[in-house]
């Protein structure tokens, strides 16, 4: 007999964190996450998205053994703007069962008929920076820190409860050796002498700190247009500050601006950080912090965690300038393999930002559905 009990104390809340390290406890390919960072994420003091959205956490239990959990949100403002009327779940693992599997479900979708919702979609998280999708191709590589990894059996959990595709996403990778400097360095040139373009780079992470801002009102501008966004918040903006640029290394991180200062491109890379990850076992401490810095330091694998442009300069070859600086870099550190993180298929623009380096498809994953009403 299955139990599900909702998560209520910080003991139920760090089963529920520290449950994926008992499914994957042998998997090669799954990277864990820190597993402080990820009890911040629940924190309504710590985690300003609680302002605008709500998580409801619950645990499955078998002869009080936790066998599954899931992650049921409701992110207000994305219906009331946007009139999205969908109730969002994420954090979904389970062992291979289906009845484990469809009473956490059922929890999700009670609580979007009891809010009137029309549907439920995931996996997602509160927000668009968030891990999003289910893997249904690629289980034998190793997944980036800001990916969910997932056994193969899951879709079929989805597919048994009457779930169906809603989003496609992929991940692709080319090794730096792709990238013939020919395809931009000309035509950056041009295009900065055209728009009266500069590019910014950065040395430390306080150099950037000004710009950050910026870069988060145009990533609201430049992602808009995408299914299911959800725009970031003024509050959440501090939030992601520390959250996510002290593990960038300034170098990384590459601003383009036009003549008053305004910014008009920008794009953010990380080193891969998983096998880091995977040897500091979800701890910082005692030696967690060595090998997450060692890896900033030496990694010689790139992750292109976000890039955007505004939309009066997009298909204006912005991109160009950008590559052109990261080129400069990662032949500087030597890198050796590009990775990009999950993009919706049908994400033209995106893709055709890409195809001069023939990146390969290694991962692909999914969001699914179901409606309520």
């Amino acid at each position: 007999m299955i139990t599900i009990k909702e998560v209520s104390n910080k003991k139920d809340l760090k089963a529920f964190v520290k449950f994926p390290f008992k499914i994957y406890k042998d998997s090669k390919y799954w990277t864990p996450p820190i597993i402080s960072q990820e009890l911040k994420t629940f924190d309504k003091n710590e985690n300003p998205v609680f302002k605008d959205a709500e998580a409801t956490l619950f645990l499955a239990y078998r002869n009080n053994e936790i066998v599954g959990r899931i992650a049921a949100i409701i992110n207000w403002l994305e219906i009331k703007d946007q009139e999205q009327q969908k109730m969002r779940f994420g954090w979904f693992d389970f062992i291979d069962d289906l009845e484990v599997s469809k009473a956490l479900l059922d929890k999700v979708e009670s609580i979007g008929k009891s809010n009137n919702l029309k549907y439920t979609e995931g996996p997602v998280g509160f927000s668009n920076l968030d891990k999003v999708g289910v893997m249904t191709e690629g289980f034998e590589a190793i997944a980036p820190m800001i990916t969910w990894y997932n056994h193969p059996y899951y879709i079929k959990h989805y597919e048994a409860a009457g779930y169906s595709i809603e989003k496609e996403y992929s991940e692709s990778r080319f090794p730096f050796s792709n990238v013939n400097p020919d395809t931009f360095t000309k035509a950056q040139a041009l295009i900065k002498r055209r728009y009266q373009l500069k590019s910014l780079t950065f040395t430390k992470t306080e150099e950037v700190m000004p710009y950050v801002d910026k870069m988060f009102d145009l990533f609201n501008k430049s992602y808009s247009s995408l299914a299911s966004f959800v725009e970031i918040t003024d509050i959440q903006k501090e939030y992601f500050k520390k959250k996510f640029i002290s593990f960038v290394n300034p170098e990384y991180i590459n601003f383009v601006v036009d003549k008053d200062d305004e910014l008009v491109g920008f794009a953010i890379v990380m080193p891969a950080f998983a096998k880091a990850l995977q040897k500091a076992k979800g701890k910082l401490f005692p030696f967690g912090f060595t090998h997450i810095l060692k890896a900033k330091k030496h990694s010689k694998d790139v992750i292109f965690y976000l890039i955007g442009i505004h939309p009066d300069y997009q298909n204006k070859g912005v991109h160009a300038v950008i590559f052109n600086e990261y080129y400069k870099t990662f032949t500087e550190k030597g890198i050796e393999t590009c990775y990009r993180t999950p993009e919706l298929e049908d994400n033209i623009a995106i893709h055709q930002i890409w195809k001069h380096f023939n990146p390969e498809v290694y991962r692909r994953r999914k969001t699914l559905r179901k409606n309520l009403l």
